[in-house]
């Protein structure tokens, strides 16, 4: 496939350009160009808040401390964003309804559901945010992703659009049975796992194929071989600037 037209995901909203899945990174990947869509991670908050981080241990992602569950979300919001290096940001955390307010209408959202080890408070925070979206008249461009098949079971079950995040291979065909039976839209596969076999599974059962982050053209070039449906990266717009200068443009 070529490099062309290939619709491009920024990843934590962009984290080449500022904080993950800060307004600051989502602010520039927006400017920089057209998109198909955003991904960030959601978390739940001990009084129901959903907050976009990257991982429900705070100190990880944020000044503040704990877990996003035992803390509320004045708590959370209050804190401030790591930068990539580890130093507090200006940036604030969001919230899932202000980064849908921010994404133009038109662009795919994807909500990464984290919740670490625990199954249960998955599906509570696809619960708490299938309320949120319930509210809102933008809730059919949001599809949410999540390694938990708790989660993506919890969302297909509330009639949102789900999709699986795969970091294994086997049993392609057995997967493709469980993803089709449960309803879900989709596979998000890590882009080291791509091949035919489980490619070929996926699509031939109607499933759509995306892949985890890549970031550098050389990985990239192998990924469009198997022609995923999107591809998600932290520096969308450079990555396709450097596909398109490897690239040959058809005649």
């Amino acid at each position: 496939m070529s490099a062309m037209g290939m619709p491009l995901i920024a990843h934590r909203c962009g984290r080449a350009y500022g904080p993950d899945s800060s307004r600051r990174a989502l602010r520039a990947a927006l400017a920089r160009g057209p998109l198909a869509g955003v991904e960030t991670d959601v978390c739940l908050t001990r009084d129901g808040g959903l907050v976009c981080l990257h991982d429900p241990c705070l100190p990880l992602v944020s000044t503040a401390t704990g877990w996003a569950h035992e803390r509320s979300a004045a708590d959370v919001l209050a804190s401030r964003l790591l930068t990539a290096d580890g130093r507090a940001s200006k940036e604030r955390p969001l919230l899932v309804d202000e980064l849908l307010d921010l994404v133009p209408a038109g662009l795919t959202v994807q909500l990464d559901v984290k919740a670490h080890a625990d199954d249960a408070l998955a599906r509570r925070t696809v619960s708490a945010l299938a309320a949120v979206l319930a509210a809102r008249t933008d809730a059919d461009r949001v599809e949410v992703l999540s390694f938990h098949a708790a989660a993506v079971e919890q969302a297909a079950a509330h009639g949102l659009a789900a999709r699986l995040v795969i970091w294994a291979d086997y049993a392609p065909e057995e997967l493709a049975r469980w993803a089709t039976g449960r309803d879900l839209r989709g596979v998000c596969i890590e882009h080291f796992l791509l091949g035919a076999p489980i490619v070929g599974a996926l699509r031939d059962a109607g499933l759509s194929v995306m892949t985890g982050t890549v970031n550098h053209a050389v990985i990239a070039e192998r990924v469009l071989a198997f022609a995923p449906d999107a591809l998600t990266s932290d520096r969308p717009h450079e990555l396709a600037a450097e596909l398109a200068a490897r690239t040959p443009l058809a005649a």
